[in-house]
């Protein structure tokens, strides 16, 4: 009898396991049970909103749709690292099957929420994946690496007689640490310098402008810094008024105002990262098996408008090429 109940309790415990692992890599049971996936999304602003919805049309380009064959809880960490962390805990106790993180302090967040339970972690809008410790382990992704050499090119077609671009930059953002020093060791091949400034707190962006605006600077260049593009309405007020122009990272940065930019499309990178979760999910592949991926293509992008204002000429050669943002 006693023998019984031993094996009858050892079937259940193997059975919870077997139910447990299947959750932590990502894998139905059965054909009745939808795949749960949490969405950290580190804060609301164009283009990590653009992520999330190709995110959701990579999976349905898949072969997933929503409601059928997986639900998702989104969660927004209001550009908090604190909730942050919070939301990548609460995925991991609640057992999802996989977390997807939206720039680089959510990626991390989830990255060590899930570790212990081996969640498979799939991150988008990262510029250094490897600096930031997401190439080992259940993780992968899509990076959104500045085409750096691009926009300094575009600068200067744009402003030949520019001299000091203006960069603000969060310290604690690997993406953002990593884009600088990249601006800092190639600008002198476009005849630029860079003047650079760390902030630890979004608070903190505006004061940066007015500094940077005293140096002199002949134009700003954005980066993909979460900080930096939640107030990037309140940057170009200061900025037009001084008639100084900000290029952006990326087209929605363009369509808020910036007078161009050398950029990525964050939707399509969020499709990019769709479809290699929904391989992830159903089975196909694991993280090991799909190394983390740059978007190779990038777009160039004008806001006439915004270049009027600010009475710049634009080469034909830019014009010919460009996207045009302004409504």
């Amino acid at each position: 009898m006693k023998k019984r109940m031993i094996a009858r309790v050892m079937a259940g415990i193997m059975a919870a396991t077997m139910m447990v692992t299947g959750v932590g890599c990502g894998k139905k049971n059965d054909g009745s049970r939808k795949y749960q996936i949490g969405i950290s999304q580190y804060g609301e602003h164009g283009s990590l909103d653009n992520c999330r919805e190709g995110f959701l049309a990579g999976l349905e380009k898949a072969g997933l749709k929503k409601g059928v064959d997986y639900e998702v809880d989104y969660q927004n960490a209001g550009f908090d690292d604190a909730i942050a962390t919070q939301i990548g805990q609460s995925f991991s106790a609640n057992d999802v099957d996989m977390m997807v993180a939206i720039a680089t302090p959510s990626a991390t967040a989830c990255y060590a929420a899930a570790e212990d339970k081996d969640i498979p972690v799939v991150f988008t809008a990262i510029t250094d994946p490897k600096a930031a410790g997401l190439t080992d382990g259940n993780v992968t992704g899509t990076s959104d690496k500045l085409p750096v050499e691009a926009q300094m090119d575009l600068i200067r077609k744009m402003q030949p007689e520019a001299e000091k671009i203006g960069i603000i930059y969060t310290t604690s953002e690997q993406n953002s640490v990593s884009a600088i020093a990249e601006y800092k060791e190639k600008a002198g091949d476009y005849g630029f310098t860079i003047a650079a400034i760390g902030v630890t707190q979004q608070s903190e962006v505006t004061q940066a402008v007015d500094t940077l605006l005293s140096e002199q600077v002949d134009c700003f260049s954005n980066l993909t810094d979460n900080n930096v593009v939640g107030v990037l309405a309140s940057i170009l007020e200061k900025t037009n008024e001084a008639g100084v122009p900000v290029y952006g990272s990326e087209v929605e940065q363009v369509k808020l105002g910036c007078v161009a930019a050398a950029g990525i499309d964050y939707y399509q990178l969020g499709i990019q990262t769709g479809e290699m979760a929904a391989k992830i999910l159903k089975g196909e592949a694991s993280c090991d098996d799909i190394p983390y991926e740059t978007i190779s293509e990038y777009g160039i992008y004008i806001n006439s408008t915004a270049i009027s204002e600010l009475n710049i000429t634009v080469p034909a050669e830019i014009t010919d090429k460009a996207i045009e943002t302004a409504e």
